[in-house]
């Protein structure tokens, strides 16, 4: 490319190469390097990116701090009252003329069932922590191999969303003035949410938007669901999440849309995990291949 001709003195045509152009005719030595360096770093993302087994003590300080962390973000959001019942007004308007406002119905009908709003006043305070804590230690002690992008997943998850309760705070249903929600917490005196009663000052009272408790349930039943082997513990995986969105509409603690968010942050989750190991949990290896050299069998 580029080259001239001349002639020599016996009138014969030479080729004179042109200049050389960046990255050609580099010595093999630097190639060499260059090869060797992209060879290492590629190794590094690898092995980064490879699944391994889970530390029990990483794995329970990486879960404290960072529930730690959330909550303090969480509760440090600044309320916005004002800001937050206007958009809860206008959620519920939107519902409205999507024909979805169905929640202040539910709510008064669950109510009415003294046992029934009893338990899910119990179910949404405990559910949402337990059976997120034991799906994690069922994927560590059974499925290592998938455990580190499923926890990408649920932590990625959750990030997001504490960007959901900075720009969009909203009050739950009932909160809102004039609404006519009933809060089920308070009417039956039972400990079922950190935003009523006295414990309401421990929590931002204005966190409604995405829900967590959807986010999350949602996370522990495609888990289950994808990776449990006995029918029945996938079908009781898929109920999980179906039932805490009835919970937390019931409860008067969430709109139909909350559960969308919870959603959109459970998808960026799965992107996220996605991008980072090139694949979804399921497809992962089951099992903990070890290292060449490495004195632990592979978990069964």
């Amino acid at each position: 490319m580029g080259e001239a001709t001349t002639r020599t003195e016996a009138g014969q045509r030479a080729t004179i190469p042109s200049p050389t152009v960046s990255g050609e005719g580099a010595s093999p030595a630097r190639r060499s390097v260059g090869r060797s360096v992209g060879s290492t770093i590629g190794a590094a993302l690898t092995r980064i990116r490879s699944p391994r087994r889970p530390r029990i003590w990483f794995e329970i300080l990486l879960l404290v701090v960072s529930y730690w962390i959330y909550s303090m973000i969480r509760n440090a959001v600044p309320e916005q009252k004002a800001k937050a019942l206007a958009n809860a007004d206008w959620i519920w308007k939107v519902e409205k003329d999507l024909g979805i406002a169905v929640e202040k119905t539910i709510n008064h009908a669950v109510d009415s069932v003294t046992w029934l709003v009893v338990s899910m006043n119990y179910y949404y305070a405990t559910l949402h922590f337990i059976v997120t804590i034991g799906v994690l230690v069922w994927l560590y002690r059974w499925q290592p191999g998938r455990y580190a992008a499923a926890r990408t997943i649920l932590f990625a998850t959750t990030g997001v969303a504490l960007v959901g309760y900075y720009l969009y705070p909203l009050a739950p249903p009932r909160l809102m003035n004039g609404g006519g929600f009933i809060d089920t917490v308070l009417v039956h005196h039972t400990w079922g949410s950190m935003a009523s009663g006295d414990l309401k000052h421990m929590s931002n009272q204005y966190a409604a938007m995405p829900s967590m408790h959807i986010g999350w349930s949602t996370w522990c039943g495609l888990t289950i669901f994808f990776l449990a082997s006995v029918p029945w513990v996938r079908v009781l995986g898929l109920l999980y999440p179906t039932l805490t969105l009835v919970v937390i509409v019931a409860t008067a603690n969430h709109f139909w849309l909350d559960a969308v968010g919870g959603v959109m942050c459970l998808s960026f989750g799965y992107a996220v995990a996605y991008a980072w190991y090139g694949s979804l949990p399921h497809r992962l290896p089951k099992l903990v291949t070890p290292r060449p050299g490495s004195l632990l069998p592979a978990r069964a």
